[in-house]
Formats: structure tokens, sequence, C-alpha cells
């Protein structure tokens, strides 16, 4: 069975899930599914607006569970078995893409069973962080499935928005309970796939920062403002490190080195790697370049990249070569940028 995808840019519609519209629309979908059921002459009319109404309240709140159910209702209702199907994908891209989940979409007959599957994976995967966290257990238990978990985050796919918000108020559980080093090392796991997830190279600057991690604190604020120009944290944090703010003598401190700079930025590059897309053949290759013309390696790289939508490579590549003086590389940057939507 064929499914039909839902918009894959709904994740890159709206920055945060605003839950008092999502439980607006919803309850307005669930009204007009009433009123189908006591007037079956506008049967259609109103099942049309329920799942309009349901549709705009995962669109405003994707990680309320309960607006997943309610347009998974609706579809079992209409019997339309090719829109829950979708709706399962969708659920799925936001958890991760899991090998696991995806595969269990195969022959199945959705009608019968896509909601069984839907109250599954929620029950593996509580969209809601605090549920989430409580389901990992305590004592002895905790400590296996979060090795669990880490291991199985190196190998999902983060690059929808929605899943990188998803994961990200997770990973701030770990910060939050004492778990500083997971939640720093799966922190980059996200940003490789979202680059321009500028609240999270935020936190993960101000966990540096408290723990006295100057150099490191100061590239995560750098991504920040790069991202956000209209942000200040680099300049902010620089006036904190200097003293001006409380009046004290100013401090010696430089930015780090470009070696350190470029040590952090080929990490990040490494990590997005592993997602990157297999290189597409184009259809009608451009001519060979005459053997006199030199061509910069990174510069086809970026080519590449870009072509092929693998934004998140990019966007390291260039910040790297940027550090490292190759003005021209910043076209490239902002390019990258632009490809997530900046």
């Amino acid at each position: 069975m064929r499914c039909v995808i839902l918009s894959q840019d709904s994740g890159d519609l709206l920055q945060h899930p605003r839950r008092n519209l999502g439980n607006r629309y919803r309850s307005q979908s669930q009204k007009f599914v009433g009123l189908a059921n006591r007037d079956r002459s506008r049967f259609d009319e109103n099942m049309s607006w329920a799942e309009q109404n349901a549709r705009q309240a995962i669109l405003h709140d994707f990680t309320d569970e309960r607006n997943w159910r309610c347009l998974a209702d609706i579809k079992v209702i209409l019997g339309d078995g090719d829109g829950l199907c979708a709706l399962l994908e969708d659920v799925f891209s936001i958890l991760g893409r899991d090998s696991d989940n995806i595969e269990q979409l195969k022959g199945i007959d959705f009608l019968k069973l896509g909601l069984e599957l839907l109250e599954a994976a929620f029950a593996r995967d509580p969209l809601e962080p605090d549920i989430w966290w409580d389901a990992l257990g305590k004592g002895d238990s905790i400590n296996a499935n979060i090795e669990e978990f880490v291991s199985r985050c190196k190998r999902l796919d983060f690059t929808d928005q929605r899943a990188n918000i998803i994961f990200g108020r997770r990973i701030e559980r770990f910060r939050d309970s004492g778990y500083t080093d997971i939640f720093i090392e799966l922190s980059k796991h996200l940003l490789a796939h979202r680059p321009n997830n500028h609240e999270l190279w935020m936190e993960l600057g101000r966990l540096h920062e408290r723990r006295g991690e100057v150099d490191e604190a100061w590239m995560c604020y750098d991504h920040v403002q790069n991202i956000r120009d209209h942000l200040t944290p680099r300049d902010d944090f620089l006036t904190r490190l200097t003293g001006k703010m409380d009046g004290e003598e100013k401090q010696p401190w430089s930015q780090p080195t470009v070696e350190k700079r470029d040590q952090f930025l080929d990490q990040m590059l490494k990590l997005s790697q592993r997602v990157s897309k297999p290189n597409m053949i184009p259809e009608n290759p451009l001519p060979d370049v005459e053997e006199s013309v030199s061509v910069h390696p990174d510069l086809v790289r970026l080519q590449e990249l870009i072509s092929n939508e693998d934004y998140s490579e990019a966007f390291f590549l260039s910040r790297r070569l940027v550090a490292q003086g190759e003005d021209w590389a910043e076209e490239w940057l902002v390019k990258a940028k632009l490809g997530f939507g900046e």
C-alpha cells in the first residue's frame, strides 16, 4: 500500500508548540464529530471540518498525544487507511524515524491495527518529557534504560525539527538530573542533524559556562549569534567574562584559537556526515572542466552538499572553512542556513 505522506514541512511552520491553540482546535474537531453523528444528512461536511481542525491541532501542538489520537480516530471513522498510514509515518518521523517503527508499517491493515500501533508507539515513546523521564524508572533500572536510550539516539534521525524539539526536551531531563556529560554528548548528536537549533546551542553554552569551560561556552554562543544575528549571547558572555557588568577590572582573555575551533567544528562535521544523504548523480552532468582550471576541493564538496540538500554537513564544513580564514566560504554558509529556512 502506498502511503500519502503528510507534509514534511509542517514541523518547520512553528518554532514552538502552542498548546492552547492545539487544545482549541482539538475541541472544535471533537464538536464537529459529534455533529456528524447527530446529523447524518451533513455527515460528510461536518467530518471534513472535524478533520481540518484535527490537522490544525497537530500543526499547533505536535507534542500533545491527544491531538494525534483525535485525527487518527477520524481517519478510522472515514475508513481512510492510507491517511492513517501517513499519520503514523509522521508520528515516527518526530520520534526519530526509528527503523524498528518503520518496519511495523509494512503489510498491515491500518483500519484494524493503526490505532493499536499508535498507542504502542506512545507507550514506548511518550511525547510528554516528564512522563517519558518517569518511565525510565529508578535505581539500577534507570542506568540500563539510560544506556539503551543513549545508544538508540546515536542511530536515530533528528533532521525533522519536531524530532529535534521532542528529544531536546528529553535530554534536558538528563541535564536537570545531574547527567551533564550525557546531555552534552546527546546535544551534539541533535545539533549535528539540525545545526540551526539555536536554543539547544544556547543551553549547551550555558552548561559549559557553569562548568567553567570558557572556550566551549564561547563557541556555542558564537553559533547562536551566527545563526540568529539579532541575538548577542557571545558578546554578552564576553562582557560577563571580562567583568564589565560588575565594574570589575577587565580580565585578560582571548577567543579560542583557530586550531581549537577547527577541532570542535571537525567533530561536529563528522557527526553530521553520519546522516548525510548518499551522493546523487545528476541527470545532466556538467561538462568536464579543463585541467588548467583549479577548483578548491572543499568548494566542490560544498556544491555537492547543497545540491543534495545536505545542509547540516554544509553548515559545519563552511563554518570550519570560515574559521580557517577562507572568506569565500561565507557565501556557502549563507546557502546552508537558507536551506534550513533561516
